[in-house]
C-alpha cells in the first residue's frame, strides 16, 4: 500500500509539474502579441535610436562615431552621462540579487541553481542583440541597392531574403536559437532534478536581468573609456588642448558630494540628540558647499556644448516651471467650484473641458491671430482701448523679467525670464489642459469620503483647515499623477509650439522638442538628432525619478 501510494504520489505530482508548465506556455502565448507590439512600437525604436545615434548619419547611414553627438551636444557631460548610465544599472542589479537572496532565505530555498540556465538565457539574448546588430545594416543597405532600378515588392523581399541569408546572419541566427534550446532544456532540468520551487521563474527573471544589467553596465563602462582615449589620441594628434578628465572628475565629484550631503540631511530628522541633530545638518551644508565648488565647472562645459541645445533646453524649463504650477492649482480652484452643489455645474464641467479636445492645430491658429504682434491685433486694439501701447507678443524676444524692470538696467539672459512669445505659449497650455485636471480632480474629491469633512466641521475646523488637512492629503496620489504627466507632457510639447512660434521671436520659444525636430528635418542630421532625442528622454527620466522620490515621502494613499 505504501509503493502504490508514493506511485499515486509522483504521478500526482508529475502531472501538476506538467499542468504548470502548459499553464506557463499558455500564458506567454497569450502575452506573445502584447509583448510583440511593445518590442516592435515601443523598445526597437528607442534601440534603433541609439544606433542612429552612434553613426553619423545624414539621409544615408555614414561611419561609427561613437559618443561625438553626443559631445557635440553637450560636450563631456557625455561622459558623465554614460558613466552614470552604467552606475544605475549596476544599482538595479544589486537590488535584484538582494530582493532574489531575501525571497530565497524567506522561504528557505537555495536559489543558486537557477544561474546556469540564467548565465546560458543571458547569453541567448545577447547572441540575439549581436543577429540583430548583424542583420541591421543588411536591411538598411537595401535602399542603396535599389536604386536605379524598379522598385517592386518581389524586389523588395528578394532583397531582404539576400540580407537574411547573408554568412554571419545566418550564423548568427542559428547561434541564438541554439543557445536558447539549451536554456530551456536547463531550466527543464534544474526544475526536474534540483529544485521545483514556484518561485522558478521570479528567480530566472531575477538572476537574467542582474547578468544582463552588469554586462550592459560592463559595456558602457568600457565605452566611455575607449571613446575618451580615442578623444586623448585625436587631441594629441592634432596639438588640440582638451580637458576631458579635469571636468568629468570635477563634476562628478561634486554630483557625488551633493549625493551625499542630501543623504546626510536625510537622515538628520532621525538624530537621537540635539548635537547630532546639528553635526549632521553642518556636515550636509559642508558637503554641498562643497559640492557646489566643484559643480562649478557645468558652466564651462555647458558653454563649450551646442548653444542652440542648451538655449532649447532652458526655454522647455521655463516652460514647464510656468506652466505646470499655475495650471494645476487653476485646476484644482476649478475642481471645488464645480464640485459644490451649484445649478449647471454638469454644463459648466463641460465648457471647461472643451478646450481639451478642440484640436490643438485649430485652437493655437486662433491664438496666433489673438496675439499678434500687429497693432490691429484683437488684444493690441483691446489694450490701445484702455490706453496701454500695443505689445509685440509671440514677436517679442526680450524676457518678462527684463521688460518689467525696463531699459535702464540689463538683466543677465538666464535672469531676464521667458520671453513674452514663450508666456504666450504658456497661457495656451494652461487654457488647452487645466479642464482635464479638473476633471481628474473632480474624480479624486468625489473619492473622499463627505464623513471626513463631517466630523472636522463638529470639532471646529474652518473650510481652510479642512482643505489642508482632509482635501489636500487626500488629493495626492491625484496631484501626483497630474505632476508627473505635466511634467512629462511639456517636456515634449511640440504642435501647439510649433504653430505659435515665429522667427522675430530669435528662438526664444523653441523648446528642445524643436531643436531636435530641425535638426532631423531641416539639418537632415539623423544621428545628431538621435543624440538629442536620447538626452532628452534622460532628463525626463531624471524628473521622473526625482517626482517618485518626492512621492514617497508626501503621498497618502489611506
Amino acid at each position: 500500500m505504501t509503493a502504490l501510494r508514493e506511485v499515486i504520489h509522483r504521478s500526482h505530482n508529475k502531472g501538476r509539474g506538467w499542468r504548470h508548465i502548459r499553464e506557463a506556455l499558455l500564458a506567454y502565448v497569450f502575452l506573445s502579441p502584447a509583448l510583440l507590439i511593445i518590442g516592435t512600437f515601443g523598445l526597437f525604436p528607442l534601440v534603433f535610436s541609439v544606433y542612429v545615434s552612434l553613426h553619423r548619419w545624414r539621409i544615408v547611414r555614414g561611419n561609427f562615431v561613437g559618443l561625438d553627438q553626443y559631445i557635440r551636444a553637450i560636450n563631456n557631460l557625455a561622459y558623465i552621462l554614460v558613466f552614470g548610465l552604467a552606475i544605475v544599472f549596476i544599482y538595479i542589479a544589486i537590488q535584484a540579487l538582494r530582493k532574489l537572496v531575501s525571497t530565497a532565505h524567506e522561504h528557505e530555498e537555495v536559489p543558486w541553481g537557477w544561474l546556469v540556465p540564467s548565465v546560458t538565457l543571458t547569453a541567448a539574448l545577447f547572441q540575439f542583440v549581436r543577429f540583430a546588430l548583424f542583420l541591421l545594416p543588411e536591411v538598411l543597405d537595401i535602399g542603396e541597392k535599389v536604386k536605379g532600378m524598379q522598385r517592386t515588392q518581389a524586389l523588395f523581399l528578394e532583397l531582404l531574403g539576400e540580407a537574411w541569408r547573408v554568412e554571419q546572419v545566418h550564423t548568427a541566427r542559428v547561434s541564438t536559437f541554439l543557445i536558447l534550446g539549451v536554456a530551456i532544456v536547463l531550466i527543464y532540468l534544474v526544475r526536474r532534478f534540483v529544485s521545483r520551487t514556484p518561485r522558478a521563474a521570479f528567480y530566472t527573471t531575477s538572476f537574467t536581468l542582474a547578468l544582463a544589467l552588469l554586462i550592459i553596465a560592463g559595456v558602457m563602462g568600457w565605452f566611455t573609456w575607449s571613446e575618451i582615449n580615442r578623444a586623448y589620441a585625436v587631441a594629441l594628434e592634432t596639438g588640440a588642448e582638451l580637458e576631458i578628465w579635469s571636468q568629468v572628475l570635477t563634476i562628478a565629484a561634486g554630483m557625488f558630494l551633493l549625493i551625499l550631503s542630501w543623504k546626510l540631511w536625510a537622515t538628520a530628522k532621525k538624530s537621537t540628540s540635539t548635537l547630532s541633530l546639528v553635526l549632521k545638518l553642518l556636515g550636509a551644508s559642508a558637503l554641498m558647499i562643497g559640492a557646489w565648488a566643484l559643480v562649478a565647472e557645468l558652466p564651462r562645459v555647458v558653454q563649450a556644448g551646442d548653444k542652440n541645445w542648451w538655449q532649447g533646453l532652458q526655454v522647455t524649463v521655463y516652460y514647464s516651471f510656468f506652466t505646470v504650477p499655475v495650471q494645476l492649482c487653476l485646476a484644482l480652484f476649478v475642481a471645488i467650484l464645480l464640485f459644490q452643489n451649484i445649478k449647471a455645474k454638469g454644463f459648466f464641467r463641460l465648457i471647461y473641458f472643451l478646450p481639451y479636445i478642440t484640436s490643438p492645430v485649430a485652437a493655437a491658429g486662433v491664438f496666433r491671430v489673438l496675439f499678434s504682434g500687429r497693432p490691429t491685433a484683437p488684444l493690441n486694439s483691446l489694450l490701445t482701448l484702455l490706453g496701454t501701447r500695443p505689445l509685440l507678443w509671440l514677436n517679442e524676444p526680450k524676457g518678462i523679467f527684463q521688460m518689467i524692470i525696463g531699459p535702464t538696467f540689463n538683466l543677465p539672459q538666464w535672469l531676464s525670464g521667458p520671453s513674452l512669445a514663450l508666456i504666450v505659449i504658456v497661457i495656451f497650455n494652461i487654457w488647452n489642459f487645466f479642464g482635464y485636471n479638473a476633471v481628474v480632480f473632480l474624480a479624486g474629491l468625489g473619492s473622499i469620503p463627505t464623513e471626513l469633512y463631517e466630523a472636522a466641521s463638529i470639532d471646529g475646523a474652518g473650510r481652510a483647515a479642512q482643505f489642508r488637512h482632509i482635501t489636500v492629503p487626500l488629493l495626492s496620489p491625484t496631484i501626483y499623477f497630474l505632476t508627473l504627466i505635466a511634467v512629462i507632457g511639456t517636456f515634449k510639447a511640440f504642435t501647439h509650439v510649433w504653430v505659435l512660434r515665429t522667427g522675430a521671436a530669435l528662438g526664444t520659444t523653441d523648446t528642445a522638442s524643436i531643436i531636435i525636430f530641425n535638426e532631423f528635418n531641416r539639418n537632415t542630421r539623423y544621428g545628431y538628432a538621435s543624440s538629442l532625442a536620447l538626452v532628452l528622454m534622460v532628463v525626463v527620466l531624471m524628473l521622473t525619478l526625482v517626482n517618485n522620490r518626492i512621492a514617497q515621502e508626501k503621498v497618502f494613499y489611506g
